[in-house]
C-alpha cells in the first residue's frame, strides 16, 4: 500500500513540475550596452578634392578701375605715357599675349590708340611707361597706331567730350609673324583662329 502511494505521490509532483515548466515566462536576454563607436573600424578611403574652378582671365590696371576714369597723366593733356597693366594666368596652351587699345566712341567708329604682340607668354603684366620702340628684346613688337605710329598714344576725345576706351588682351596659341607696321587690322586676321581667350579693362577720359 505505501509502495503505490509512493508511486502516486511521485506521478503527482512530476506533473505539478512539468506544469510549472510549461507556465513559467521566458525571458530574453537583451544587451544594453553601448557600441565602443571609438574601436569600430572607419572608413580609410579619402574623399576626392573638390576641382578648383578655373579662374577667369582678367585684365586690371592699378592707376584706374574698371569703368573709372584714366588719370590725365596717361591721356594726351598730360605725359602721354602708357599705364601699368596687370593680368593673371591664361588658359593653358597660351604662346603670347596681343593687346589693342582704342576708342569705340571716335567719330570714325573706332581710334586705335595701340597696337602690341608676341608678348612672351610668362609674361603677367606690362611696367608703365613703355617706349615707342618697334621691338623689344624679349620678343614683343609693337604695331601702329590711328596716329600712324608706333606704340602707345593716349586718351585724346575732342574738346568738351569724354570717350569710353578699351584695352583687350588677347591670349593666343602661337606667336604671330607680323611686321612692327602691323596695324589692328593686321593683327586681329593674324590671330583669326589662335585666341583661347580675351580680357578687357574699359574706363573713360574727358576733356
Amino acid at each position: 500500500m505505501k509502495r503505490k502511494l509512493t508511486k502516486w505521490l511521485c506521478a503527482v509532483m512530476l506533473v505539478v513540475v512539468l506544469t510549472a515548466c510549461v507556465q513559467a515566462p521566458v525571458t530574453i536576454a537583451t544587451s544594453t550596452q553601448v557600441p565602443d563607436t571609438e574601436n569600430t573600424p572607419k572608413a580609410t578611403a579619402a574623399m576626392p578634392d573638390p576641382t578648383e574652378a578655373a579662374m577667369p582671365f582678367e585684365l586690371t590696371s592699378p592707376s584706374f578701375e574698371e569703368d573709372g576714369l584714366i588719370p590725365r597723366y596717361f591721356a594726351c593733356t598730360g605725359t602721354n605715357q602708357s599705364p601699368e597693366l596687370n593680368w593673371n594666368d591664361p588658359p593653358t596652351g597660351a604662346q603670347s599675349f596681343a593687346l589693342v587699345f582704342d576708342d569705340p566712341d571716335a567719330a570714325s567708329g573706332s581710334w586705335v590708340h595701340w597696337v602690341m604682340f608676341n608678348v612672351p607668354a610668362e609674361s603677367r603684366g606690362l611696367a608703365a611707361g613703355i617706349s615707342p620702340s618697334a621691338t623689344f628684346e624679349d620678343g614683343t613688337i609693337q604695331g601702329t597706331n590711328s596716329w600712324g605710329r608706333l606704340g602707345y598714344g593716349g586718351p585724346c576725345p575732342p574738346e568738351g567730350s569724354t570717350h569710353r576706351y578699351v584695352f583687350i588682351l588677347y591670349a593666343l596659341d602661337a606667336v604671330l609673324d607680323l611686321s612692327p607696321e602691323a596695324m589692328k587690322e593686321d593683327l586681329l586676321a593674324a590671330m583669326d583662329g589662335h585666341v583661347l581667350a580675351e580680357a578687357k579693362l574699359s574706363a573713360s577720359f574727358g576733356r
